[in-house]
């Protein structure tokens, strides 16, 4: 089963083969996004195991969301021992997110 999975925006948006899905997650992206991917997975009575091919759109878009789901990407990668592939098309070995323009990091008040 290939899993395709866009984090970009506070829409994230998965795909499992055919069937496309969307969360508004927000600011709970980082807390539910597994527990969103194995949910699917479970409603269409497949385990993490039956995934075969992972796709991930690599930006630009929010810095927070693309960290987070490049993590887990990378992760599920690893640990399930299967092949990355960018929006593109092209294998990866680990996917990096793609900003768009220089991450805006502020100054500490303290």
């Amino acid at each position: 089963m290939k899993l395709y999975l866009d984090t970009s925006s506070p829409k994230t948006i998965l795909t499992l083969d055919d069937q496309t899905y969307e969360w508004e997650s927000n600011r709970d992206l980082a807390k539910n996004l597994l527990k969103f991917i194995h949910d699917k997975l479970v409603e269409n009575r497949k385990d993490w195991h039956d995934l075969t091919e992972l796709h991930f759109f690599t930006g630009p878009g929010s810095f927070t969301g693309l960290r987070i789901g490049a993590t887990i990407i990378n992760t599920l990668s690893h640990e399930l021992n299967i092949p990355i592939f960018d929006q593109n098309g092209q294998s990866q070995t680990i996917v990096l997110p793609k900003y768009g323009k220089p991450a805006n990091i502020t100054t500490p008040k303290k």
